[in-house]
């Protein structure tokens, strides 16, 4: 049986790779953004080889995640997998020197966007007896870093909705699972910096940083465990990375 995977944030970094191995795999995809132009892309690219929609929407804002996924077609209603992939992070203050806009932004995103997206897949899954949701975190949600403050909040809030989800979904056979990274080679620095690329690139200058294809592979791995294993939480470094703060560089 085919299944169907959503997955938001999928126009770049881990959604994106995430996208590349389902469908090589053969799985069913609903592709999420806020981007048209590379949502059109990707679907254009990735409907050679499986079934693809896109749905273009922000997931902080709650009218437009309903309205996008009512939209769904019928061969797309039933989800399977859900990828909670979104999330950003907007500067890198100290708490006294933080720019509230950039709070809200990764509160809105990571947190709320996370809860809105579960909360309009989670009652399809319950009928069904049956789903799994990946959440992806990061070791900031583990562990704090100077000037981590809110994004580290908003990723330890990832990391405390994953194991309360788990809770309350088991009594409907739903697999819950969370996958934290260390430092991935993305667009992450880039959004983080405000585009300042050259800024951007030092964060994974001198050492061998995770790729978007990493995440992607353990989290294809992760979803084809015998249904009865779940892989609740896992938390992945590159080899140059020990925690948050410690970095073997000049390797």
């Amino acid at each position: 049986m085919i299944k169907t995977a959503f997955i938001t944030g999928a126009t770049s970094g881990i959604g994106k790779a995430t996208a590349e191995i389902f469908a090589k795999n053969k799985i069913r995809l609903i592709l999420c953004g806020r981007r048209k132009e590379r949502l059109e892309s990707l679907q254009k690219e990735l409907s050679k080889i499986t079934e693809v929609t896109t749905l273009q929407f922000d997931v902080s804002k709650r009218e437009e995640v309903s309205t996008a996924i009512k939209s769904l077609p019928e061969n797309f209603k039933q989800i399977d997998i859900l990828i909670n992939n979104a999330g950003n992070a907007h500067g890198f203050s100290n708490i006294q020197e933080g720019n509230i806009d950039d709070w809200d932004a990764m509160i809105d995103i990571n947190v709320k966007g996370l809860l809105y997206v579960s909360k309009a897949i989670i009652p399809q899954m319950i009928e069904n007896n049956t789903g799994f949701i990946i959440n992806i975190g990061s070791v900031a949600g583990k562990e704090v870093y100077p000037n981590g403050n809110v994004y580290c909040a908003s990723k330890f809030a990832v990391n405390a909705l994953n194991k309360s989800m788990r809770l309350d979904l088991n009594p409907y056979n739903i697999r819950v699972s969370a996958i934290h990274p260390g430092l991935v080679e993305t667009e992450f620095s880039e959004v983080r910096f405000k585009g300042d690329t050259d800024r951007a690139k030092t964060v994974y200058k001198d050492f061998k940083a995770l790729q978007a294809e990493d995440i992607a592979d353990i989290i294809h791995f992760v979803i084809t465990r015998p249904y009865h294993v779940n892989i609740e939480d896992l938390v992945v470094y590159p080899t140059a990375q020990a925690s948050t703060t410690i970095l073997n560089k000049n390797q």
